[in-house]
């Protein structure tokens, strides 16, 4: 495994464990098995690991949802697929930890930029795949609403199935 990635991944349990402001470059160096000059080769601090954090987790999820969108299958299985590669997946990956929640809060505060440049992403997908703007953006507002209260993955999953079938008749 490229080492980038462990330090990214070290980084990521440190931060859903133990909480992002708790979380020392020594922790994640420890965490990661490296020293901590080592680390800070990699990364100059803890916003720009978690920038990586966010990049590796988001960065390649329009490019395969736009791949699913065109690809075979009926609008309501491709619409699920890409559904939960844009949104469920990554939600499982850092929800259920004892600091998900400031997880969650931290990079959408350190990380808008990012955010807004995947929501762009995310919408042209789905006008393109729609076909009409404004169905992509109530899907994509509903969708996004969805997690307004920070459900359980078991829960996203059911939501977003409810407003697939009902975008895809």
């Amino acid at each position: 495994m490229d080492r980038r990635i462990e330090i990214i991944d070290a980084a990521l349990n440190c931060f859903l464990n133990y909480g992002y402001s708790k979380t020392s470059m020594s922790d994640i160096a420890q965490k990661a098995d490296l020293s901590r000059p080592l680390l800070y080769l990699h990364f100059k601090n803890k916003v720009d690991l978690l920038q990586a954090i966010y990049e590796h987790l988001m960065s390649h999820r329009p490019g395969e949802a736009k791949t699913i969108l065109n690809g075979s299958g009926t609008k309501k299985d491709k619409l699920t697929r890409a559904t939960n590669t844009l949104i469920l997946e990554p939600w499982q990956k850092i929800s259920g930890h004892p600091k998900s929640l400031e997880f969650f809060e931290t990079c959408s505060q350190h990380n808008q930029k990012n955010y807004e440049l995947f929501e762009k992403k995310q919408f042209k997908i789905l006008e393109e795949f729609f076909g009409d703007k404004i169905e992509a953006e109530v899907f994509t507002l509903a969708a996004n609403g969805a997690m307004d209260d920070l459900p359980s993955p078991a829960v996203l999953k059911k939501r977003l199935l409810v407003l697939v079938d009902k975008f895809s008749n």
